[in-house]
């Protein structure tokens, strides 16, 4: 029992694909085998126009296993792969490797060399090398489909409330905590600075409400996304300043959830009125935590 996509997200259309594979393969008693790809196909295909990920492949081993209980094979798109034909993909990965007897795939799927196989190729080819194929029709959200696309251009517009509605899910930003320069330490304000992807789509640039998983611990905090102008190297960075919390936790790993847009980053004239903001911030974080608030603005 196979599906097959990049499920970038794991979204609420994802969502409903896992779901589907994972009740036949209880049916069935069949193995629910999820097939990705890394990086995305369109690194290759068209390495000028490709998109931010959703999600990062090491924020899908962290939290695929929230939506399918099965195996995840992950496989490397490289030239072999991009240049290789829908037949060739279904009887070489699917059958052969595989041993797929039925195939899970979403309403608009595609295929192959240059997304050759749709649907009605895919049932043909299943019939000739023997897998059937289910087809599970989109989720849709105020009238339209929920696609990976969609979400991003939510995150771009800054409309997290919408990307995480059509997510299904918070969204994380994943990776290890490094070192940065220490000013928040200084100014009584330490951050956890989030070593995250270079191909992973963050929201719109300012200071959120934030919740954070670090080392068994949940922690509620405030975050930054942006530049820091106070860092001479002036690279986007994801910085977490978690709330009753003051450990040593370089090199772990850790998640951070935006959960409340605070305001836009600004350039400040001094250290100490950006301690003053920040200040400020957390009282606004805290309040909003005081209301029992949870979901994204």
């Amino acid at each position: 029992m196979v599906t097959v996509g990049t499920f970038d997200g794991i979204h609420l259309g994802h969502q409903a694909i896992l779901k589907r594979l994972n009740e036949l393969a209880r049916e069935t008693g069949l193995e629910p085998v999820v097939v990705t790809f890394h990086p995305h196909p369109r690194v290759l295909v068209t390495p000028q126009n490709y998109p931010l990920m959703l999600t990062t492949l090491d924020e899908k081993e962290h939290f695929m296993p929230c939506f399918h209980g099965g195996a995840v094979v992950v496989l490397e798109f490289n030239e072999q792969l991009k240049e290789m034909s829908a037949e060739r993909f279904a009887q070489e990965i699917l059958v052969r490797q595989l041993g797929a007897r039925k195939l899970i795939v979403g309403y608009d799927h595609a295929f192959g060399k240059n997304r050759g196989g749709g649907i009605a190729d895919l049932k043909r080819i299943g019939g000739q090398v023997g897998f059937d194929v289910e087809v599970v029709e989109p989720v849709m959200v105020s009238g339209r489909p929920v696609s990976s696309s969609r979400i991003r251009a939510a995150m771009h517009e800054g409309h997290l409330r919408e990307a995480v509605a059509l997510l299904g899910h918070e969204y994380a930003i994943f990776g290890t905590v490094e070192r940065g320069i220490g000013l928040g330490r200084k100014l009584g304000y330490p951050t956890a600075n989030v070593n995250y992807g270079q191909d992973k789509l963050l929201p719109f640039p300012g200071v959120y409400a934030c919740r954070v998983e670090v080392q068994s611990e949940k922690k509620m905090g405030m975050m930054f996304i942006g530049h820091n102008h106070f860092n001479a190297a002036k690279a986007v960075t994801v910085e977490a300043n978690l709330f009753d919390f003051d450990r040593d936790i370089y090199d772990a790993e850790i998640c951070v959830y935006p959960t409340h847009f605070i305001r836009e980053g600004r350039k400040f004239a001094s250290t100490g009125e950006l301690a003053e903001q920040m200040a400020n911030d957390k009282m606004n974080v805290l309040g909003i935590i005081g209301k029992g608030e949870t979901t994204c603005q």
